[in-house]
């Protein structure tokens, strides 16, 4: 009687695939395929070209706009850099008015600009402010800025 040979199955410790690399070659070409995919919907950033602010040597001398500070007080009294000018009554403020024009005309003869602060008091009458911006209007001073309180 012949025995027929029955193959014996290996347990699967005794088997030894070694190692496979076809798998990973096609895990490695599905990860590539993925970031070629990616890639073509990246948008390119075009360079703009930005100057950064620096320090740059002066070629001549620098003129600096005149500043004028313009003091209204609650009472109504209107300074111009600390000197008093018009009475609190004047509502034209002709004599601000006059010295504004010659200062402006003043720096459009030396190329400078004229730069106004107004220094409200914050008891000051609204009216007041803007009797000051009439007369600044007048002299075609554009340049001007506020601010509440004291200049102190």
């Amino acid at each position: 009687m012949t025995k027929k040979h029955k193959k014996r199955r290996k347990s699967s410790a005794e088997v030894n695939l070694g190692f496979q690399i076809a798998p990973m070659i096609d895990v490695v070409f599905v990860i590539l395929l993925f970031f070629i995919a990616q890639a073509s919907n990246i948008q390119v950033e075009n360079a703009h070209v930005t100057k950064l602010p620096g320090s740059v040597e002066a070629v001549g001398a620098v003129d600096l706009p005149d500043e004028i500070a313009i003091r209204i007080e609650e009472d109504g009294q209107v300074y111009l850099n600390d000197d008093p000018l018009d009475a609190p009554e004047a509502k034209a403020l002709p004599e601000l008015a006059s010295s504004l024009n010659s200062l402006r005309e003043a720096s459009d003869a030396s190329k400078s600009k004229v730069l106004v602060t107004i220094y409200a008091n914050e008891l000051a009458l609204y009216s007041r402010v803007i009797d000051v911006l009439d007369a600044l209007s007048r002299a075609k001073i554009t340049d001007v800025t506020f601010q509440a309180g004291s200049n102190e």
